[in-house]
């Protein structure tokens, strides 16, 4: 039997294309939370089943750990090259729809147990007095 050869174009995609194909977005208008580390936005059972892709570090099924309280959305294709993800400080994430603000830290022993991890984290709140 012949083996079938594929053409080499179809072999190797684009990066950007397998990042845009992995894309997370809220799959309902009701119940949508935003992760405090990364700002995108799911609803809770998204969360709950697939995780955050920018933040596997972080047990999703914990709610304390995202937040109904954000300002605006800001859907995003491509933020390596989107000054738009550049302003919210988003660009190195994946394509997804973030939040523009989030309301909220994580609890004490989030934070803890991240810092025991090494990871490193931004805090995405944009009240200052949390």
């Amino acid at each position: 039997m012949a083996e079938q050869q594929q053409d080499p174009e179809q072999e190797e995609l684009p990066q950007q294309v397998i990042d845009l194909a992995e894309a997370s977005v809220p799959n309902s208008i009701k119940g949508i939370r935003a992760c405090k580390v990364c700002g995108i936005l799911k609803t809770m059972d998204q969360y709950i089943n697939d995780g955050c892709e920018n933040c596997p570090f972080l047990d999703m099924a914990n709610p304390s750990v995202s937040t109904p309280f954000y300002e605006g959305q800001l859907a995003l294709m491509d933020p390596k090259d989107s000054w738009a993800a550049k302003w919210i400080r988003v660009d190195s994430y994946l394509p997804g729809v973030y939040a523009i603000s989030v309301t909220g830290t994580l609890d004490k022993e989030t934070m803890e147990d991240l810092e025991a991890q090494g990871v490193r984290w931004r805090c995405r709140s944009n009240n200052n007095n949390e």
